[in-house]
């Protein structure tokens, strides 16, 4: 039986596309739908030269109605992993996917995490701390940011020379290297 995902993505979608290559000519798992709460986000783009369905999503329709469970019935959807996407699921959408809904975060969780803590804002917390290593967490969701049961870490070294770019480069490695692998691995087990 075939597994869909629904990724829900904010930007660039550099994540979004690393999973929608992994999976392309997967035989059980395919993306079935990008959510994004962003009309010109990029990931779109990549959505739409993928050939998969889009919904842009806005405050009111995610956190006012339930009108996405519907649409995830649609599209089968079996899996929800959130790779950059900005905005705290609620709760209806939390329990709906309860233990099948992932984040990935650009840190070693519980350091820098929570409201506020994301992309380059995370690096540089990071720099100024002078922590020798950093990383990337792929944790389950739930109703409180960055605080689900950790799936999976994986680190890099941070230098005395790095920045926050050259943080935020080696993290985005680890992301590609692993998100789309912890996600396959999530979905065949048991």
């Amino acid at each position: 039986m075939k597994k869909h995902i629904a990724i829900f993505a904010s930007g660039t979608g550099s994540n979004a596309k690393k999973i929608i290559d992994y999976f392309k000519h997967h035989n059980n798992i395919s993306v079935s739908l990008i959510v994004s709460n962003k009309a010109d986000a990029p990931v779109l783009d990549i959505a739409r030269e993928n050939g998969i369905p889009t919904l842009v999503i806005d405050r009111e329709y995610f956190y006012q109605t339930t009108s996405i469970l519907k649409k995830f019935n649609e599209y089968l959807i079996d899996f929800v992993v959130l790779a950059g996407f900005l905005w705290l699921v609620p709760a209806y959408l939390v329990k709906s996917f309860e233990r099948r809904m992932i984040n990935i975060h650009p840190a070693l969780l519980p350091k820098y995490g929570g409201k506020g803590m994301y992309g380059m804002k995370v690096h540089q917390a990071v720099r100024d701390s002078g922590e020798k290593e950093t990383g990337i967490t792929i944790h389950l969701v739930n109703e409180q940011y960055d605080d689900g049961d950790v799936v999976f870490q994986a680190k890099c070294n941070v230098e005395p020379e790095d920045t926050p770019q050259t943080i935020a480069k080696k993290v985005q490695q680890l992301e590609h290297r692993h998100f789309p692998e912890v996600i396959e691995k999530l979905l065949q087990s048991p």
